[in-house]
């Protein structure tokens, strides 16, 4: 319609003379005008089935990307809590889709390990002794940290100290530094072992927190002073002037780079991180993903990153923003008490919960097959509950149904890969060797054939708009109908030549859904 009104003619006929010039005939079984001028084109069963024995599941681009995917990025002043969920599930499928489409992807885990908050911690750690710092466990530190901040509050040497221990931590004062890499090494272990359990692909080596920028922030200053048109001084404090960002009374909201008192803010570790991820890693796209609070501070790197030059004008910088996790009240997802959940807590809540449905289910499970299912169930079930939802928006986090066995969740999907397998199991055939082309005489094989062709163009909009919910609705449908399929279709009884097509059908929504689902950092099982 659009091309119609363009060239000022009526749609319909606009339509007649295009299907007048196509010749489709070796792709298309029926073409024809609908509505007010949409041709609609129905694929023959012969296209059909030639593409799905003959193409790989997925083309890899030919226009390869260096893409730096920021996400987690957890402040280690505490434990991990169900605050990071978001950003560490949706920025991992993220990052797997852009390598499942042959883009090379590099993780960046900017964890918070510098700043005020541990200049408040420090401080209070020699308050209350050199053997209790030692001997403290992470979740011993969080409470310190709380104490520490109310103190903070209410103690005006104290604050003064925390401050001068900062500035500390950044001259890399020996002793500062000594009590910082002691709580580096328990924060580290402890997001190693929820990524862990969470099947996170992020590595230790994949960590690079605000500490890693802290000699390279006086050489960006001291670039930035040299044109005269970024980096300003205002009342002691070295700030970047960008006149797109105004309060509300229309001032010009600075970006400051560097404090009064020769501190640093997030900002400036923002600007040395980027600088490095463009000159050093050379990425062609820079993904961050984070809540949607802090859009604000985006906009404003990338404007100042451009006005400084700090990146090449082709690198593409996104921020990727997210809603909240809800509990059923439509308040933040918290505990009873108000408190943040934390994820070792809420992860193994999954798999008790899990285990009990699996039990019911499957009690013939011996117990190894049952910790796996449950793991592997539990986890998904969280994940995809996430994932499945617009990124933009907030969704409420409820436990039966994203646990359930039908409907749009993870195990519904898992539990069709099961299914798939036992066929192949039962009439003891090799799924990798199915190459019959199906004939494709039902509608419900015809429906399930179209589908499994999409997967190309899904994948490619997850790495376009980076919403894996595109892939999770893709698999979702699949499922659906394959079990359509499934009802309406024997398969093994069958004559050979129809039997051996259906079990190509049921191979490659086997290869889809699993490779679909790596892709979201689930696992898919032969058992359930």
């Amino acid at each position: 319609m659009g091309a119609a009104k363009r060239m000022r003619t009526n749609p319909r006929q606009l339509a007649a003379e295009v299907l007048n010039g196509l010749e489709l005939s070796d792709l298309a079984e029926s073409i024809e005008i609908a509505g007010p001028g949409f041709l609609n084109i129905r694929l023959s069963p012969s296209f059909l089935s030639d593409q799905l024995t003959d193409s790989t599941l997925l083309a890899e681009t030919k226009n390869p990307k260096r893409v730096v995917v920021d996400y987690s990025s957890p402040n280690l002043a505490k434990e991990m809590h169900v605050g990071h969920l978001r950003s560490t599930v949706i920025g991992d499928a993220v990052a797997r889709t852009l390598e499942l489409a042959g883009h090379t992807v590099i993780r960046q885990n900017h964890i918070g390990d510098w700043g005020t908050a541990f200049g408040r911690l420090l401080a209070f750690l020699d308050d209350v002794g050199d053997e209790a710092a030692q001997d403290a466990e992470l979740s011993d530190i969080e409470a310190l940290y709380v104490e520490a901040s109310q103190k903070f509050e209410s103690d005006l040497a104290f604050a003064n100290r925390s401050r001068s221990m900062v500035l500390a931590l950044q001259a890399h004062e020996p002793t500062a530094i000594a009590k910082w890499e002691h709580f580096m090494m328990l924060a580290q272990q402890h997001m190693s072992e929820i990524y862990s359990r969470l099947d996170i692909s992020l590595q230790p080596q994949d960590t690079r927190g605000e500490s890693a920028y802290n000699s390279t922030i006086a050489p960006l200053i001291s670039d930035l002073q040299k044109r005269d048109d970024v980096l300003v001084e205002s009342e002691g404090a070295l700030c970047i002037f960008m006149p797109e960002f105004k309060n509300k009374d229309g001032d010009i909201q600075p970006m400051i780079v560097q404090k009064s008192d020769g501190g640093y803010l997030y900002h400036t570790t923002d600007l040395a991180a980027l600088r490095y991820r463009g000159e050093t890693l050379h990425a062609d796209r820079v993904l961050y993903f984070t809540d949607a609070r802090q859009i604000l501070h985006f906009e404003m790197l990338f404007a100042a990153s451009r006005l400084a030059n700090i990146v090449e004008p082709g690198v593409m910088l996104e921020h990727h923003p997210f809603g909240k996790i809800l509990g059923n009240d439509g308040k933040p997802f918290r505990t009873r008490s108000g408190d943040n959940i934390l994820l070792r807590d809420l992860i193994d809540e999954a798999i008790d919960r899990a285990t009990s449905l699996i039990h019911e289910k499957n009690p013939n499970l011996d117990d190894e097959q049952q910790d796996e299912v449950a793991h592997a169930v539990a986890v998904g079930a969280v994940k995809y509950a996430d994932l499945s939802k617009n990124r933009l928006h907030d969704y409420t986090f409820n436990w039966d149904e994203m646990l359930a066995f039908d409907g749009n969740t993870a195990p519904y999907l898992q539990y069709a890969y099961a299914r798939i397998s036992s066929i192949f199991e039962k009439g003891n055939i090799d799924m990798g060797q199915c190459s019959e082309p199906p004939r494709l005489d039902t509608e419900v094989e015809r429906q399930l054939a179209v589908h499994l062709l999409r997967f190309q163009e899904v994948v490619e909009q997850v790495v376009a708009d980076a919403k894996p919910h595109y892939l999770c609705s893709f698999l979702y449908e699949l499922t659906v109908r394959f079990m359509r399929f499934y009802e309406h279709c024997p398969i093994l009884s069958e004559e050979p030549q129809i039997r051996d097509g259906r079990l190509t059908l049921c191979s490659r929504t086997a290869a889809t859904l699993k490779t679909g689902l790596d892709a979201l950092g689930i696992r898919v099982l032969t058992r359930m």
